[in-house]
């Protein structure tokens, strides 16, 4: 089945919103330098969760496991802030309440909205705030989600950061053989790199379509399946030498969320999300480290309509059209960001064009 990957086409936008019903609204302050993006759809949705990062910052992950009761999700929350962006939840979760969205206990609503945050709090941007912003960003996100949306400098990825260039939100989508739909949406913010310094030729190039971060390919002294031990030196020698922020627990984390509309239950959810973790490893160098939080949400569209679940073989091919998808949506943020007021670091247009 994984030869099918030869058939397989990005969506219409190229983006998480390809998948049908699903929503993505930022909000951004830029005195703080940082944001709030939110993933919702117009039901719920089936979610799971894998984390495979050292230090995450996550609220209601807990309920995604498979074993876990509740299986309707309303949104998910992606912040920046630290632990102080979680507050954003709980902006997001009273929006929705007075909507009449929310888990159904009698007559009472409880809105599940799982959420996770990146480290952005040394990127530039005013950080002597008194009253948390986040709560109120996290409504303006909510309220904004649309079909289409910006990508590097916004929502969770404003203040965004990588070991060498200004980090941002990326999104990017799949169509597989048969019209399921897989997308990802992903705010790069990690401890290593996307890009080799020297050529500025990302990770992740043996993975793109078109010129969709660049166009630059993977370069003569490329193997397209393991990266070059020079870049790899390079990459270990910038995270030994404090660069990449190595000596500051929890400060990087790129946080992932991958949705598709074929019928998925929680477990196959959870599978879905641990096969996407493979397209951390190849767009970023190091990834998974102690120091980042390093997580994927996986969500359907279909998972509560009853239909019966994928085979296991299609299984097999949507994780590894998952993992692309995160791939090449890690390079996007990271291509698309924009300079701005107070940057710590250069974006990659403004070093390599």
């Amino acid at each position: 089945m994984i030869s099918d990957t030869a058939r397989l086409i990005p969506g219409a936008c190229n983006l998480i919103t390809d998948v049908p019903g699903v929503l993505v609204g930022h909000a951004s302050d830029t005195h703080v330098k940082s944001g709030v993006t939110v993933v919702t759809a117009r039901d719920a949705f089936v979610a799971s969760v894998d984390v495979m990062g050292g230090a995450p910052g996550t609220r209601e992950t807990d309920c995604l496991a498979p074993d876990r009761l509740v299986d309707r999700v309303d949104a998910i929350v992606l912040a920046g802030g630290s632990a102080l962006g979680l507050d954003a939840a709980s902006g997001v979760a009273d929006e929705l309440r007075a909507e009449g969205r929310g888990y159904a206990i009698g007559p009472a609503k409880v809105p599940i909205v799982p959420a996770a945050i990146i480290f952005d709090l040394l990127n530039g941007g005013a950080s002597d705030w008194q009253t948390n912003p986040y709560r109120a960003l996290g409504i303006k996100a909510l309220q904004a989600a649309a079909v289409d949306f910006e990508l590097g400098s916004a929502g969770a990825g404003e203040g965004a950061t990588t070991a060498n260039l200004k980090g941002g939100i990326g999104s990017s989508s799949l169509i597989l053989p048969g019209g399921t739909v897989v997308g990802a949406l992903a705010v790069a913010n990690p401890n290593g790199a996307a890009v080799d310094d020297a050529t500025g030729r990302f990770f992740a190039a043996s993975h793109e379509f078109g010129d969709e971060f660049g166009g630059r390919g993977v370069g003569e002294a490329n193997d397209p399946a393991v990266i070059p031990q020079n870049e790899k030196l390079s990459a270990y020698a910038k995270l030994q030498a404090g660069t990449t922020n190595g000596d500051l627990a929890g400060a990087n984390t790129t946080l992932v969320v991958v949705a598709t509309d074929a019928p998925l239950g929680k477990t196959a959810l959870k599978r879905l999300a641990v096969a996407s973790q493979d397209g951390f490893a190849r767009a970023l160098l190091p990834s998974h480290t102690s120091l980042d939080g390093d997580l994927v949400f996986s969500l359907s569209t279909s998972g509560l309509s009853g239909a019966r679940e994928l085979a296991l073989s299609d299984q097999v091919l949507l994780g590894h059209a998952a993992s692309v998808c995160v791939s090449r949506a890690i390079a996007r943020g990271v291509y698309e960001a924009t300079a701005k007021y107070l940057d710590t670091l250069p974006t990659w247009a403004s070093r390599y064009l």
